[in-house]
């Protein structure tokens, strides 16, 4: 395997993808569709005499085997309680995670749907039932391996890698820091009005793109972000509009989540401070990936002089709404 952090994926051919998922007793047809992902390297794997598998393989170096266990065993734990989550394939000695030739891996069932609706309220309801349940398990046990939803991991970490690799323009670098330590002097201090928060587990990415909805109703795919945090990290990016439709929007989540779960309501006043968080750990994230030549071929506008601007406007912006009383 080439261990260099440019090319991850260099020797993830046909062969080695067909070969790995023989490794573990399937015997492939010989199909294979690269599916969409960026993170990791996702593929349909046609089967003999079956439905085809999808086969996801971890980025090299990115999550401990511990921290992809944890992944798995929460899947594993929600579907036991009839949560509709896609769990990974466990082999005959009870193993998820496979290796083969360097490369990580898990094999899934393939699921189909079609996006969920934002502005179907019924469907907004729905899912505050599937999240209330989602955390009404995430709250039993901790994570011990995975990440953290926090000023520190998600706001200071990210920040000093891009000030570190040098990726903010000389030019702009002085505000930028500026205008980034602000805010996150201002998101701690909204963490701090909070008061006690309860880290759970939870799946950490549910926006549109990453729930699947059919006549059953909504199921995901992939805990690839799963993380200890508050309960609102699951529920803020449903969230669209003016402030109208967004109170309605959050009126039918949250009376569906609480049918299977408490919600402490002085979170929604940190929607803010983690939609701030989310831009520096995007930026950071298209960053610490620069060097893997599919980011630059997929997210050709990042590190230029543009987006580097239009960042700084838009944390100015963030800033400003952080500074706002709480109307929630």
């Amino acid at each position: 395997m080439n261990t260099q952090n440019n090319t991850p994926y260099a020797n993830l051919d046909p062969d080695l993808i067909l070969n790995s998922i023989e490794s573990v007793g399937f015997l492939c047809s010989g199909s294979l569709l690269a599916l969409n992902s960026y993170e990791n390297r996702v593929y349909q794997v046609g089967i003999e005499d079956a439905p085809p598998l999808i086969a996801k393989f971890y980025r090299p170096k990115r999550w401990s085997n511990e921290a992809i266990s944890e992944e798995h065993q929460f899947a594993l734990e929600l579907v036991n309680h009839e949560i509709p989550v896609v769990a990974p394939w466990m082999s005959s000695t009870q193993q998820t995670l496979h290796a083969y030739q360097g490369y990580r891996f898990a094999l899934f069932q393939r699921w189909g749907g079609r996006a969920l609706e934002l502005d179907s309220l019924e469907q907004l309801e729905w899912m505050g039932r599937f999240i209330g349940r989602l955390h009404a398990v995430g709250a039993c046990n901790p994570f011990q391996h995975r990440s953290r939803m926090d000023v520190q991991s998600y706001g200071y970490k990210p920040y000093r890698f891009l000030v570190e690799h040098h990726f903010i323009p000389a030019f702009l670098q002085e505000r930028y820091c500026h205008t980034v330590e602000s805010v996150l002097k201002k998101i701690e201090t909204q963490f701090q009005h909070a008061g006690t928060l309860d880290y759970i587990r939870l799946h950490g990415d549910i926006h549109v793109g990453n729930v699947l909805w059919s006549d059953l109703g909504p199921h995901i795919v992939d805990l690839d972000d799963c993380m200890m945090g508050p309960a609102i990290q699951d529920i803020w990016m449903l969230l669209s509009g003016d402030e109208m439709q967004v109170q309605l929007q959050l009126e039918y989540i949250l009376s569906g989540y609480r049918e299977f779960h408490d919600f402490n309501s002085r979170e929604l006043q940190l929607v803010e401070a983690l939609r701030t968080l989310r831009m520096l750990h995007y930026s950071a994230w298209l960053a610490k990936r620069w060097e893997d030549p599919a980011f630059p071929l997929s997210f050709p506008w990042f590190n230029t002089p543009q987006y580097w601007q239009t960042q700084l406007q838009n944390l100015q912006d963030q800033s400003n709404l952080l500074e706002l009383t709480s109307h929630w």
